[in-house]
């Protein structure tokens, strides 16, 4: 036993032990988190229900099931439910019953014993809307160019998905003017305001000026005009049809089709043709802007946010990180000024995220981005260009939380190197510096990237610094356009991480939005997984094409 114990055995079974229970920890909860955010996606079945109300009237209920549990029937009873004695436990059932505009809530719990009828009916439709959630009926008739068409539920189906179709087209050109031409518009017109009120504040507007910015601003006013006017000619197009549902009221209520964006009978979908569903309705969730106080919609912005950030994080981070590990292996001298560099690098990677933050907000924004609208941009006050929360200092402050991970992981790089190298280029006439930059730097490349890697890992899953500097629920606009100079820095912009928080936390509708929350944490970490492999993979190249180096 003692020679098994000498031998190191123990040790090697309890770290192998930890690593598998650590694997299995890790790889359970990405199953759960995929499995809870995927699921929903997939087509539901809709049913009608015939519920006795507290009244002991029939009403008719109609939306797809959420949740299912149990409730002690003990405290069914003392809160006033008619319950048999010898019943222990009642089945009660999430409903999502959409249809906002004519109910208190889009969710209800229905208790067991007060359904008499559950049926999942084939023409049972839901129709998802841009505006007040999905709405759930009937398909009464479809109304095309004033033409109301009634008759055979396929028929009825095949006439809205054309006309649902023309909509679409005409929602894109709406959405490609309103993007293109009248933002580039909008863009130019604040440009000559900045312009004029530049040369007022320099006292250099002369009436030649002001009536060539005149010109300027009566030309695009035009073009302006030309395009409002077709963009309002689309816009009427919109909302010329019109489908008819009978909704579990038994009224019939008319939605424009300007207000849908798809519908589905998931009753009558196959196994194959719910699959494809699901993966239109995870490319929506992936493409789509948010909607609904972020509740429903898409997470683009969000994932576009995180990933600039993060490359704009990476391109700051890595030049300032492999300086530092530079000079302080290869030319610092070992004193105690070093020293205490070197214990400063390492306590910094130790210092609450939020305090990098505050330190953010305070130096980068108000006293760095202060300082650049007072020499740069005077004609844009009172509103703040970098003097405001943005993407630079998001990713500015977030460098500065990295920095400690890529100036030490380098350093383990370059300590890495053996001497006979940096000796042997030095006997051949190159310089410390031509040696530094054609030998040491490329056999360390694979310690820099190992740095990044765990930089961008940090930074991508980080929201309370960000929350400081530069993020935001809904973000207008990204980053990035087609205005010149294309890339926005001073923008804020939204991201996955504080997407996350606000919708699990701050959401008006908690169980409209707690399926989104497993989505976008899923979504977050293969963002995540996707950008460390990418850079995992350069990592190996570079190994390989430095590895005669060694030898």
């Amino acid at each position: 036993m003692n020679s098994w114990r000498k031998s190191g055995s123990p040790m090697i079974w309890l770290t192998s032990g930890a690593v598998s229970i650590s694997l299995i920890a890790v790889i359970g909860l990405l199953i759960l988190i995929a499995w809870r955010g995927l699921v929903y996606f997939w087509p539901s079945t809709i049913y009608q229900f015939d519920v006795v109300n507290p009244k002991g009237q029939v009403e008719t209920v109609i939306g797809e099931v959420y949740e299912i549990d149990s409730i002690p029937a003990q405290r069914l009873r003392e809160n006033g439910h008619n319950i048999p004695s010898e019943v222990t436990e009642v089945e009660s059932k999430l409903v999502k019953t959409g249809n906002r505009e004519f109910v208190e809530l889009d969710f209800r719990w229905l208790l067991g014993p007060t359904i008499t009828k559950q049926q999942a009916l084939p023409n049972l439709a839901v129709f998802e809307r841009n505006k007040n959630g999905n709405f759930y009926g009937f398909i009464n008739s479809v109304t095309v160019d004033g033409k109301k068409q009634t008759g055979e539920m396929a028929t009825l189906v095949t006439t809205l998905d054309d006309a649902l179709a023309r909509v679409e087209v005409l929602q894109e050109q709406a959405d490609e003017l309103q993007s293109s031409e009248i933002n580039s518009i909008n863009y130019k017109l604040e440009k000559i305001r900045l312009k004029q009120r530049r040369f007022e504040i320099d006292n250099e507007l002369t009436p030649e000026r002001l009536a060539d910015l005149d010109a300027q601003r009566k030309t695009l006013n035009d073009k302006y005009l030309v395009h409002e006017a077709k963009l309002f000619k689309f816009r009427n197009e919109m909302t010329r049809d019109f489908v008819t549902v009978k909704d579990m009221r038994g009224e019939l209520v008319d939605i424009n089709l300007s207000y849908l964006l798809s519908f589905n009978l998931p009753n009558q979908m196959g196994v194959i043709t719910k699959f494809g569903h699901w993966l239109v309705n995870i490319g929506s969730f992936v493409m789509d802007d948010p909607r609904e106080a972020n509740t429903e919609g898409g997470v683009f912005p969000a994932i576009f946010g995180t990933i600039f950030m993060v490359m704009l994080m990476a391109v700051i981070v890595t030049p300032f990180g492999v300086v530092a590990a530079i000079y302080l292996h290869e030319y610092a001298k070992k004193n105690v000024f070093t020293k205490f560099i070197r214990i400063a690098v390492i306590n910094l990677a130790g210092v609450p995220s939020v305090v990098y933050g505050v330190f953010g907000l305070g130096f980068f924004v108000y006293i760095l981005g202060g300082s650049i609208d007072e020499l740069f941009y005077p004609e844009s006050s009172p509103s703040p260009v970098f003097g405001s929360p943005g993407v630079m200092w998001s990713a500015l402050t977030l460098a500065i939380l990295t920095l400690p991970v890529v100036i030490v992981s380098t350093e383990e790089g370059l300590s890495r190197i053996p001497i006979s190298l940096r000796q042997g280029s030095l006997a051949l006439g190159a310089t410390k510096a031509e040696t530094l930059w054609k030998v040491i730097i490329p056999m360390a490349s694979p310690a820099i990237m190992t740095g990044l890697i765990l930089a961008v890992a940090r930074a991508a899953g980080e929201v309370a610094p960000l929350m400081l500097v530069g993020v935001v629920k809904m973000a207008p606009t990204l980053p990035v356009d087609g205005n010149f100079p294309f890339f926005h820095l001073d923008r804020k912009f939204m991201h996955l991480g504080f997407h996350i928080y606000d919708v699990g936390f701050q959401s008006p509708n908690v169980e409209a939005a707690r399926p989104l929350v497993f989505a976008s944490s899923f979504l977050l970490v293969t963002v995540i997984v996707g950008l460390n492999m990418a850079a995992i993979r350069i990592r190996n190249l570079l190994r390989e094409k430095y590895r005669s180096l060694e030898h």
